[in-house]
Parts: C-alpha cells; sequence; structure tokens
C-alpha cells in the first residue's frame, strides 16, 4: 500500500470581502517531493475575476492525472509487447455537465494520444489492446466515475 500527500493552501488578502464572495480563489498545492504548483478555481466556476491567471483549476489536475496515468501505464505495457517509443504527446480534453439540478462532474475526459515510434510500430489492433491495458492499469482511471475514452 502507498500513500499520497498534498497540501493546499490559502489566505484571505487584504481588501477582500469573504461573507461576499470577493476574494481570489489563488492557492498553492504542495507535493510531498518539495513542488509546488499555483492551483485557482476554474474561471468556468468563478469568473476571470477571482481565477488566477496561469495556475492550474481542480478538473485541469483530474484530466492531466488521467492522461499522464495512461500514458505511464502505455509506455510501460509497449516495451513489454517489444515496441519503442520515442515520443508520445496527448491534448486531452475534459468536459464538465450538469449531472444533477446544482451538481456538476467531469463526466467525460477523452485522451488524444500521439506516438512516435522508433522501429516497428503496432498494427491497429494491438495498438488498441495497448490502449485498453493501459486504461485497465491506470490507477486514476479505476479511481473515478469520468468515462475515459481513447480517440
Amino acid at each position: 500500500m502507498a500513500t499520497y500527500r498534498a497540501t493546499v493552501t490559502w489566505r484571505l488578502s487584504a481588501g477582500e470581502d469573504f461573507p461576499a464572495g470577493r476574494y481570489s480563489r489563488g492557492h498553492e498545492l504542495g507535493f510531498d517531493r518539495g513542488t509546488t504548483v499555483p492551483g485557482t478555481a476554474s474561471r468556468h466556476v468563478v469568473g476571470n475575476k477571482w481565477s488566477v491567471e496561469g495556475a492550474v483549476d481542480p478538473e485541469q489536475m483530474l484530466v492531466s492525472a488521467l492522461s499522464s496515468c495512461h500514458m505511464l501505464v502505455f509506455l510501460h505495457r509497449a516495451r513489454l509487447a517489444g515496441f519503442s517509443v520515442a515520443a508520445y504527446a496527448d491534448e486531452a480534453c475534459g468536459v464538465m455537465e450538469e449531472i444533477a439540478p446544482g451538481r456538476q462532474a467531469v463526466t467525460k475526459v477523452t485522451l488524444n494520444p500521439v506516438i512516435e515510434w522508433a522501429g516497428a510500430e503496432p498494427d491497429a489492433e494491438t495498438l488498441a489492446r495497448l490502449h485498453h491495458e493501459a486504461h485497465e492499469g491506470c490507477f486514476i482511471a479505476n479511481s473515478v466515475k469520468t468515462e475515459v475514452v481513447v480517440a
């Protein structure tokens, strides 16, 4: 069993009005290896005024976590199948929708991997199998209800 830790830190700034909802949603995300990342609420949720430009929102982190996890498992599966990957890029896209009155969720994430092979390339059936195995082995995909599709 593994344990993963993250810290989230936020502080009200001078001049902000918390009771009125007039405060920055900017915060800091810290990870156990010392990396920190600026975080924010999505501008789609709170608008540009309270969202922080250049920071990542939780929905983006979910999409990137699914994409990253899929890629890492895919690379491993491709190697075990005897293929050599030279480069892998993905422009993943998540969709948030209302799932019930007043409730929203990221309901679908589409992965769009572009793979550059070094040497022999798998045929379409083998490639589909490798992506299926990557999806089945992805810890993050196994942890969420979101539909994950490889385009």
